[in-house]
């Protein structure tokens, strides 16, 4: 468990039912999702949710304004991850899903920068790298180079 997070709280978990929802409800955490409503017409739904936490993994380089969710957001601390925008390789895009693709990815700065905007004050920052390794030259880069990074904020005062 993160040290930042006591057992018992309520966590809104931004985006529908995952595998890692199921990791904090195994951990004694009680998690809200949201149920899959397009964030960009409508990022006044997650204001309906009014939780100590919430968290967004791999959420904001979906919408096109993430800007519009991080202003909605009640909880006091936010846990955010995203991937990073690679020299190497373009933005991610399933052409057979609408939802399922990347509007953007980020550079560390430019994530901070939207959190400022957003009203949030970053505690804790941190990168890594693929997990996976596949054969090729985009994957060995990735052994290489952060592709992930993750946020723990606070909403100013």
């Amino acid at each position: 468990m993160v040290p930042s997070i006591k057992e018992d709280r309520i966590v809104l978990d931004i985006g529908t039912p995952n595998m890692f929802s199921n990791i904090m409800i195994q951990n004694g955490l009680k998690v809200l999702n949201t149920k899959g409503e397009d964030l960009d017409q409508h990022p006044e739904v997650i204001a309906q949710y009014d939780t100590e936490i919430a968290t967004a993994f791999e959420i904001f380089e979906h919408p096109l304004n993430p800007l519009g969710v991080l202003k909605e957001i009640k909880a006091e601390t936010l846990f955010a991850s995203i991937p990073l925008s690679l020299w190497f390789a373009k933005a991610y895009r399933n052409k057979n899903d609408q939802w399922d693709q990347h509007f953007h990815e980020f550079e560390d700065w430019q994530f901070d920068w939207l959190l400022e905007k957003g009203g949030w004050e970053i505690v804790r920052r941190e990168k890594w790298t693929s997990p996976v390794f596949v054969p090729g030259i985009r994957p060995i880069l990735r052994l290489f180079t952060p592709r992930y990074y993750i946020v723990e904020a606070r909403r100013k005062k």
